[in-house]
């Protein structure tokens, strides 16, 4: 049994999942409550799913980009469970799950969340045929440059308000924008990809595992 968080954004998420079966899953918008909020929707996910916190096997997080603080309080209940119960923590960059989710197409895809301050994270993923590759790194950029970056057919994917949607939108011949259903986060997602590497043993030191934070003028992501 393999418990996921999401912390990234103000939208959060926590999953059980035991291959090849989603336990349970809960997300949520939190008004930043995620220090009071997250660990009781974790007692109440294993409540309402019969499960026991001894009945976990591993721990998966995901890393970000997000806001500074989310991100911290996520990371740190994965470390505080992994290492009181003795478990594995894997972690995983939020960016890669949310690719994975997307059908594979020919054209890219840019994935997007929140940064802060009018930003927005993003980076830009090209399929190989078999899976979704990042083809650069992370970085922050408005929407408005967003905007301007796109000339080609592009598959647009993210947390995006109204406003960013118009914004990001106005090149309507070539950025697709995927609706915010199809952009949603989805721990159970997370979980899995996560069980994949418990298997093969690669999992993460919980001491040094850090949260991915890009930098913006004036200081780090924010809420």
């Amino acid at each position: 049994m393999l418990l996921a968080i999401d912390t990234s954004t103000q939208t959060m998420g926590i999953a059980l999942y035991n291959e090849p079966t989603v336990i349970g899953e809960m997300m949520w918008v939190t008004a930043s409550h995620h220090t009071v909020e997250l660990a009781p929707a974790v007692e109440d996910l294993l409540r309402h799913c019969s499960v026991q916190a001894l009945e976990l096997q591993a721990i998966a997080v995901a890393l970000g980009p997000g806001s500074f603080t989310s991100l911290r309080i996520g990371l740190a209940l994965a470390k505080g469970m992994a290492l009181s119960l003795h478990l594995p923590l894997i972690g995983i960059p939020t960016f890669t799950y949310m690719a994975e989710a997307q059908p594979l197409s020919e054209n890219p895809m840019l994935v997007l969340l929140p940064a802060g301050r009018s930003r927005m994270a993003v980076q830009r993923f090209v399929s190989n045929g078999t899976k979704w590759l990042p083809e650069s790194e992370p970085q922050v950029m408005t929407p408005e440059e967003i905007s301007a970056s796109i000339e080609s057919p592009t598959f647009i994917c993210g947390e995006m308000s109204a406003t960013e949607r118009q914004v990001i939108g106005r090149k309507w011949k070539n950025a697709m924008l995927l609706s915010p259903a199809l952009s949603q986060r989805r721990p159970c997602l997370l979980a899995e990809l996560a069980w994949k590497r418990w298997k093969n043993g690669d999992v993460d030191d919980p001491v040094s595992l850090a949260p991915i934070y890009l930098h913006i003028a004036g200081g780090i992501q924010e809420r």
